[in-house]
């Protein structure tokens, strides 16, 4: 990556996180804590008000303002290969967000209709026919929803045994592992992190019941655990 993009990137930063430190920047940017402390005083130079506060972090001027959005051939590629995947592996509602999102950053950029091929990326869909999409897609929405919402939910579901069980669960996240979707969730019958495959699920219900988090019940707790496993 260009410095100059280095540079840019660095600003977002800023903007969306102030105040922020030295080191929390370094890792963002993979570069070192020194690293950032030259890129700190290349902006300064040029212009950019960034100021740093002892024991706080850097922020900019409240009034500063990022020149209009340009996009590199990277990110366009990134940014056609993430939609493609977002049609082809979630459920229904996603996927036409993907393509509306794409086409307003074409309206807004011109020159990256002459940057995005959508024809040099393939991305195949997880849902080969229509009862394969009902298999893995059926709940996909829903449970987006109950876990932004932080719904209680019920679900009915069937193992690998073909047990089929209830479950009235705490979603906190989906996970994708190539082929097929995972929750993540609190299950209060065993009272711990359970996985379920989303393929599995035969029945949910989300009600209007809300949960709480807490030092026990969270996704980063979650995911720590999940990594400790492996």
């Amino acid at each position: 990556m260009h410095k100059s993009d280095r540079l840019f990137q660095l600003t977002n930063l800023l903007r969306l996180r102030q105040p922020v430190t030295a080191q929390d920047l370094a890792e963002e940017l993979q570069v070192s804590v020194r690293t950032i402390y030259r890129y700190i005083d290349d902006l300064s130079a040029s212009g950019v008000p960034v100021f740093g506060e002892p024991g706080v972090g850097y922020r900019l001027d409240k009034d500063f303002l990022l020149p209009p959005l340009n996009l590199s051939v990277d990110e366009l590629d990134a940014l056609l290969i993430g939609m493609k995947m977002v049609c082809g592996w979630t459920g229904s509602e996603l996927p036409q967000a993907a393509r509306s999102l794409l086409q307003k950053i074409e309206a807004v950029l011109p020159a990256c209709r002459t940057n995005l091929n959508q024809e040099l990326f393939h991305v195949p869909s997880m849902y080969f026919n229509d009862a394969c999409k009902k298999k893995h897609a059926r709940h996909w929405d829903k449970l987006r929803h109950a876990i932004k919402q932080q719904q209680v939910s019920c679900i009915e579901y069937c193992d690998e045994q073909q047990n089929q069980t209830r479950r009235r669960i705490y979603p906190l996240g989906l996970f994708y592992w190539g082929g097929k979707w995972t929750l993540g969730a609190w299950c209060t019958l065993r009272k711990d992190y359970r996985n379920f495959r989303t393929d599995r699920i035969q029945a949910l219900d989300v009600s209007d019941g809300r949960f709480e988090t807490n030092d026990q019940i969270n996704l980063i707790r979650y995911i720590r655990l999940q990594m400790q496993s492996c």
